[in-house]
């Protein structure tokens, strides 16, 4: 039976860093550190979201700003409030809450953050930099999946690697991360000729697909460490990509969903949020 990999613990302890870099930076530098988040619009999911990340946000000890916009703003409004907040020197880290009501191109949206307060590693400029394996904001989830791992000491160097799923959130930035931890890296995807042959040939599954229960147990080699990226709710229960009972028989590590990766992205997004306040203070 695997060991189940607690996210909650490990977002809490990365949290309570934060906490105390949070203070010191207060100390220093003579105000708190300030992540403003713009919701556009009133999809739930997105209003739960951003509810988590202000409740991190005073739990670390920042200022959050909530920018609220009607659902009918139009993309200059929009475009109007990122870049009074990326003009803003108090302002350390600039989120817009994915996804943009129909009309709002996010892409437009997105690239009026400065690369210094993109706190999702979204941009082009960290995206770069982390495939050349330089200093960036790494996007939140697959980040806080290397957190996992490393708090469980498994050691990566010449691992095989296995990324399901390919976005530009997740599944790119995490083949990247484990090929700068010496990982050998195959990403699988809809056009992947016998996706369950090439999972079980892993040594590091992700499942980061968005299918309820994708990966099932004859997908898995005996031994494996599986992450599971998915949130999918069934019959109104949370339910991984990762069919968890037949999965954890055979997994040597493995994550639970909700309670796995879910808290590592908010806790990574505060981490992220303390980086780019002292990078830019100390310029």
């Amino acid at each position: 039976m695997a060991k189940i990999i607690d996210g909650k613990l490990v977002s809490t302890k990365i949290k309570d860093a934060v906490k105390i870099k949070a203070t010191e930076f207060e100390q220093k530098f003579g105000r708190k550190i300030s992540l403003a988040v713009v919701l556009v619009g009133n999809n739930p999911a997105s209003k739960v979201y951003v509810g988590n990340k202000v409740k991190a946000c005073e739990y670390v000890g920042f200022n959050s700003i909530e920018c609220l916009m009607d659902e009918n703003s139009t993309e200059e409004q929009v475009k109007e409030k990122v870049l009074e907040l990326a003009f803003n020197p108090e302002i350390d880290g600039i989120l817009v809450q994915l996804p943009l009501p129909n009309g709002i191109d996010k892409n437009t949206i997105l690239n009026l953050i400065p690369a210094e307060k993109d706190v999702d590693g979204f941009l082009a400029e960290n995206v770069g930099s982390l495939l050349l394996g330089e200093e960036c904001t790494i996007s939140c989830t697959p980040y806080g999946v290397m957190k996992l791992l490393e708090h469980e000491s498994i050691d990566l160097c010449g691992k095989n690697a296995v990324v399901v799923g390919r976005s530009n959130i997740v599944g790119k930035p995490m083949a990247a991360l484990l090929l700068n931890a010496n990982c050998t890296v195959t990403v699988c995807h809809s056009k992947t000729k016998d996706i369950g042959a090439v999972c079980s040939q892993a040594d590091i599954l992700v499942a980061a697909v968005g299918i309820p229960k994708f990966v099932k147990g004859d997908m898995v080699k005996d031994g494996a460490v599986v992450i599971d990226v998915g949130i999918n709710r069934v019959e109104g229960k949370l339910v991984g990509d990762v069919d968890f009972e037949s999965v954890e028989k055979k997994a040597s590590f493995i994550t639970p969903v909700p309670g796995g990766v879910g808290p590592m992205t908010i806790a990574m997004l505060m981490e992220n949020t303390c980086a780019c306040a002292y990078r830019r203070a100390q310029k």
